[in-house]
């Protein structure tokens, strides 16, 4: 009804044949459609694929990494780095191991820190893959972040690995903890020690990574070498978690439990007593770790000081200082701290400001309850050790109490 012009069909339609030329005509018209559908899709592809290529380009010219998208662990060049410092001059390095060197450096406008590692290590490949395999999978604000990487060769043709961290301006724990003064010459920013709530806020970050990595993640990791050096301050002085190079994680240890100990050491004092059994890495020895690291941030003292023989060790000079002795044992640093802020509370003329006296007894309190956590964590057998879960929980307890009386003793 009201198209004259149809034609063809089924035979019970009795419409009229279609003439030759109105079906060339209209086979030429589906002929044009098709063309123009066609090229029409060709030119979106072209320009979506051009824009992509654009951006990429754009995106490593201006060296924007993304710390989520490690999939080429290969995205920056030797080259790019031996520009960025000089040849790995000296004058960049800002830290050295046995297993690495870290220097400071700039991509494009990001500063940044390079952590080259030595091949003459044995299993540096192993290590190069787990800590990318691990931090290339995980996120969160007290884990160091991996901006890119580069597996190559240098110029004279020998392997090459580096792995590109954001950078941390504050340093490492284990630099505040312990100042070197033939260092400081060399670091921008001059150190000096940590008060008791800095202490405490680093406790609290570096438990929550571990929380994070233990319960959170979607394939849970075990560090296996947490201590100071492994802890790197940002400019707020929030720690975050890194050197991953001996992570395991849980479901790769579970599919082949015979290589789960192999080369697995961790760091002498640090590492759990049942690791120099044989034991297979675990939350608990993670957990040990932290109770000793928590211990030296509260005494100042290495797990592997002379002082520490015969029996005697970290663990357990903190123990027997509970809970009379504790504030026999904690570090000269928190005192000195403390003594400066009460002169900075004194006026030009000499007087005392009107404040109100600091409450030392509930102080105490604070520094106890943070070695008591300390020695839970570093109990000798697995069994006895805290759950992290619950260190967190204690340790946000007492941070809280310790803002608490601040704010009281300002009032």
């Amino acid at each position: 009804m009201g198209n004259p012009k149809l034609c063809g069909g089924v035979p019970e339609l009795h419409l009229p044949t279609c003439t030759m030329k109105q079906s060339k005509k209209h086979e030429m018209s589906l002929k044009i459609i098709s063309l123009i559908s066609i090229a029409s899709v060709a030119i979106v592809v072209v320009v979506v694929s051009l824009t992509l290529f654009c951006y990429s380009k754009k995106k490593n010219k201006d060296l924007t990494f993304d710390s989520l998208s490690i999939n080429a662990f290969d995205r920056i060049s030797y080259d790019a780095l031996h520009k960025a410092t000089e040849g790995f001059s000296s004058t960049y390095l800002i830290g050295t191991g046995s297993s690495s060197s870290v220097y400071k450096a700039i991509l494009g406008e990001t500063i940044v820190a390079v952590k080259v590692l030595n091949h003459q290590r044995q299993g540096v490949s192993r290590s190069f893959r787990a800590e990318c395999e691990a931090l290339g999978r995980i996120r969160h604000k007290n884990l160091i972040k991996i901006l890119t990487s580069c597996s190559s060769v240098d110029f004279q043709g020998n392997d090459f690995k580096a792995i590109v961290y954001e950078f941390m301006p504050r340093g490492s724990l284990e630099r505040w903890l312990h100042p070197d003064p033939k260092m400081e010459n060399h670091q921008d920013n001059h150190v000096v020690g940590l008060n008791l709530l800095q202490r405490i806020n680093v406790a609290i970050d570096v438990a929550s990574a571990l929380e994070y990595l233990h319960r959170h993640c979607h394939t849970p990791i075990i560090h296996c070498d947490l201590k100071p050096s492994n802890i790197l301050l940002d400019a707020d002085m929030v720690a975050h978690v890194g050197d991953f190079g001996l992570a395991k994680l849980i479901l790769e240890m579970n599919q082949n439990q015979s290589s789960t100990t192999v080369g697995v050491r961790g760091t002498i004092g640090y590492a759990a007593p049942e690791y120099g059994l044989g034991s297979e890495v675990s939350r608990d020895g993670d957990v040990y770790s932290f109770g000793i690291l928590l211990l030296e941030m509260m005494t100042g003292k290495r797990p592997t000081e002379s002082m520490f023989q015969a029996g005697l060790n970290l663990h357990t000079f903190a123990r027997m200082a509970i809970p009379d002795h504790v504030m026999a044992i904690v570090d000269s640093k928190l005192v000195c701290n403390d003594e400066e802020e009460v002169a900075a509370s004194t006026n030009n003329e000499g007087r005392r400001a009107t404040t109100h006296p600091r409450n030392n007894s509930n102080e105490n309190d604070c520094l106890i309850h943070m070695i008591k956590i300390g020695v839970a964590c570093s109990m000798e057998s697995p069994q006895d050790r805290l759950n992290i879960s619950n260190v967190v929980r204690e340790l946000n307890i007492i941070r809280d109490i310790f803002q608490g009386l601040r704010k009281g003793n300002n009032a």
